[in-house]
């Protein structure tokens, strides 16, 4: 049994310590926000936070995140993940959606440490988030708007 708190409750998972945190995720607690996209951390459809800082759940294991607090895309809250919500909803970021909760969760960890980001700063921190739709401008525009509102 591994305990978890994830989104600020507490859990226990019955899985193997070497199961990938994505799959205790999505398959024993239900929460289906956070996305298997490549298995291989190269893509964030599956970023999370882990003591607020964002990390590929599809390579963590289960067995070591220990007594990190967990975040979804379900749990996100508090002034950065409003203003990034807010952002991605008036500029109309989403396209198909399916990388959307990684990129959100990305943007969120940036926000949280730097409130005036350039963009080569939003570049470094998104890189390894894949669009496949190529929203990379607008999520961009997106960041910086959710910026400026927290200004």
């Amino acid at each position: 049994m591994t305990k978890l708190t994830l989104n600020g409750r507490s859990y226990e998972v019955d899985a193997d310590p070497e199961m990938p945190l994505l799959w205790a995720i999505r398959d024993h607690l239900d929460l289906t926000g956070t996305k298997y996209g490549c298995g291989i951390a190269q893509c964030g459809a599956c970023t999370v936070h882990l003591d607020g800082q964002p990390v590929r759940s599809c390579q963590t294991r289960l067995g070591d995140v220990g007594e990190a607090k967990i975040t979804t895309i379900e749990g996100i809250s508090g002034p950065v993940a409003e203003a990034v919500r807010t952002a991605w909803r008036s500029l109309d970021v989403v396209q198909c959606g399916y990388c959307q909760s990684g990129q959100m969760m990305s943007a969120i960890g940036l926000l949280s440490e730097n409130r005036k980001p350039s963009d080569a700063d939003i570049d470094a921190a998104m890189d390894g988030n894949v669009c496949r739709c190529g929203t990379y401008q607008r999520i961009r525009a997106a960041i910086h708007d959710a910026a400026r509102s927290l200004a």
